[in-house]
């Protein structure tokens, strides 16, 4: 392997598991870079009061952080492979850790430790691209959303004006109609900000009531 494919594939490791120093600066570095659409998803969102919302793939904490200081009635739970940016999240979002508003876990989209119907609201932001098994973890956000519960998964489908077709074609032929599959309602794709060139949308569903 040479030493750009070497560094290629450190840099994709630690894009999907961010670990150690190099970990903890690329967290960081995606807070600053992530925040137009991180800010927007979170208004996507459309909370009201005592919501229990979770993030998957919370990363360094910025999103969550900004919830829980919108609405202190919010509990809102973090989940990341990365205990790197788990103990990042844990540092920025200290306070809302103590006062149990916050809780964060170590763990994958695919085989969530936590019981059915907890959350109202479950959202990603560029994290879907790293989810091993994608109806898997479809099937596991409907499982712990409540009945009416929403879900919402940003990403970018585009660049400086270039469509990336794998991704719209992944919308399209797979995470639309699985959502579909499980029953989601109202499904719909949300046009974003435009972030460093890079064209964010949102697709959003909504648990259906009856099973």
């Amino acid at each position: 392997m040479s030493v750009k494919a070497k560094f290629q594939h450190l840099m994709d490791t630690q894009y999907s598991r961010p670990a150690g120093v190099l970990g903890w600066f690329i967290g960081e570095k995606m807070i600053r870079q992530h925040k137009p659409e991180t800010l927007w998803t979170i208004e996507q969102l459309k909370l009201e009061d005592n919501e229990q919302v979770l993030e998957i793939g919370c990363g360094a904490g910025y999103a969550m952080k900004q919830i829980a200081s919108l609405n202190e009635s919010h509990n809102v739970t973090g989940l990341d492979l990365s205990e790197t940016l788990l103990q990042s999240a844990t540092v920025r979002n200290k306070k809302a850790i103590i006062q149990k508003q916050m809780s964060l876990v170590h763990g994958r989209v695919e085989e969530m430790p936590f019981p059915d119907e907890k959350f109202t609201a479950v959202f990603s932001i560029h994290s879907v691209y790293f989810w091993e098994d994608l109806f898997k973890s479809l099937k596991e956000i409907e499982r712990v959303l409540t009945p009416g519960g929403t879900v919402l998964i940003t990403l970018c489908d585009g660049k400086d004006g270039e469509d990336w077709d794998t991704i719209k074609k992944m919308i399209r032929s797979e995470l639309l109609p699985m959502m579909e599959q499980l029953k989601f309602m109202d499904l719909r794709v949300l046009e974003g900000p435009v972030s460093r060139g890079y064209h964010t949308v949102a697709v959003v569903g909504v648990k259906s009531s009856s099973r």
